[in-house]
C-alpha cells in the first residue's frame, strides 16, 4: 500500500487487453456495474458532471457525483469528486475535491491498472485522516471489483462467441 498524507496509489494486473479494461472504465454504465453506482443512461465525457446513486449494500444513501476531467482512450481516465462524502445531511459542495486518475499500461499478461487519488491535503484537516483511511480500503475493494467484473464479462463474451 502506498498511502501518503495527500494521496493514495493502488495497482492491479488485470488479465485482459487494455481495450477491455478501458471499456470497463470509460463506459459509464459498465463503470457503474463494477463500482456499485446506478449510472444507466449516463456517459463520461471530459467536462461533464455525472450524477448517480451508489448501489452497494449500506451505501444506498450516498450520491455518486463526479466531474470528468480527462479521457485518453486506452490510457487514462480522471475525475474530481468529494472524498468520503457519506453523510447525506452535510453539503460537501463547498469543500475541495480530490482527483482520481486511472492509468492503463499494456504489460506482459494483461493490463496494469493504477489508480491515484490525490488532494487529500486540501480537504478539512478534521476529515483528512478518515477520508484517506476509508478511501485506501475502498480502492482495494474497487480493484477487486473491476478484476472480478472483467474476468466474468470476458468469460461471458467467450462463451457467447463459441
Amino acid at each position: 500500500m502506498n498511502t501518503a498524507k495527500d494521496h493514495i496509489k493502488k495497482e492491479i494486473l488485470l488479465k485482459a487487453p487494455v481495450s477491455r479494461v478501458w471499456r470497463a472504465l470509460s463506459d459509464a454504465e459498465e463503470f457503474g456495474e463494477w463500482f456499485g453506482a446506478a449510472l444507466k443512461g449516463k456517459t463520461f465525457t471530459p467536462g461533464s458532471r455525472v450524477l448517480g446513486q451508489m448501489t452497494a449494500s449500506g451505501c444506498e444513501n450516498i450520491a455518486f457525483d463526479v466531474l470528468i476531467e480527462d479521457m485518453e482512450p486506452n490510457r487514462l481516465l480522471s475525475f474530481w469528486w468529494h472524498p468520503y462524502a457519506v453523510d447525506p445531511s452535510i453539503d460537501y459542495s463547498k469543500e475541495p475535491t480530490t482527483l482520481v486518475v486511472f492509468s492503463l499500461k499494456e504489460v506482459e499478461g494483461g493490463t496494469l491498472l493504477s489508480v491515484i487519488e490525490s488532494g487529500f491535503d486540501k480537504i478539512s484537516p478534521s476529515r483528512t485522516v478518515e477520508a484517506l483511511h476509508m478511501h485506501s480500503g475502498g480502492w482495494d475493494e474497487q480493484l477487486k471489483n473491476i478484476e472480478k467484473y472483467i474476468s466474468t464479462s470476458q468469460t461471458n463474451v467467450q462463451d457467447h462467441a463459441g
